[in-house]
């Protein structure tokens, strides 16, 4: 059990029957009336995020998830295996549970996050950026344009996405996971 006196970013609480991790929060003490604690709660399970107001010194119960570090082996009608980078045990998770699945290549480190006592898979979260490289491109033409224009780029996943007009076939470049963007190019 915690109060709202030990809210910090990231902490997982069971709220309505769902845990959520706290993105944001924030004591409010109004001049008039007892103090509050304003937050964002985001679903492990679902994603969403939703605002919330608890009373100050209201207890809430704490849930313990662990992120344990696993090797995406392969995928095949079952869903995504994975391979425990310490115990080498194998375990497959459903597409639904993997935050930007068109990403993942062979050999890529991810973190499975974990029910500590129920021991259930919550998730899995691919690292914030990843290298991949470009498959298919048009070239782009010099002088194309005067404004920041893009062009789209199949990667080795088969993913699609817009790319600026100065990067060309078998380049590497690094992707962003959390906004399934093109962040810049590797050298």
């Amino acid at each position: 059990m915690a109060t709202t006196a030990d809210f910090r970013n990231g902490l997982c609480i069971e709220y309505n029957n769902d845990l959520y991790t706290i993105v944001e929060f924030q004591h409010v003490k109004p001049g008039k009336g007892p103090a509050f604690v304003r937050t964002k709660l985001k679903s492990i399970r679902t994603g969403k995020v939703l605002e919330n107001t608890f009373n100050s010194g209201v207890k809430v119960t704490t849930a313990r998830i662990e992120r344990r570090p696993h090797q995406f082996i392969y995928k095949d009608d079952m869903g995504y295996h994975f391979m425990d980078s310490n115990t080498f045990e194998q375990i497959v998770i459903q597409e639904e549970l993997i935050d930007a699945p068109e990403f993942i290549s062979d050999g890529q480190e991810v973190d499975v996050i974990v029910h500590d006592e129920t021991e259930t898979i919550l998730g899995c979260e691919l690292p914030p950026f990843v290298e991949l490289t470009i498959t298919y491109t048009e070239p782009g033409v010099k002088g194309d344009t005067a404004t920041n224009a893009t062009k789209p780029a199949e990667l080795e996943t088969g993913a699609t996405i817009q790319v600026p007009l100065f990067i060309n076939q078998d380049e590497k470049i690094k992707v962003d996971t959390r906004t399934k963007s093109y962040s810049e190019r590797v050298k």
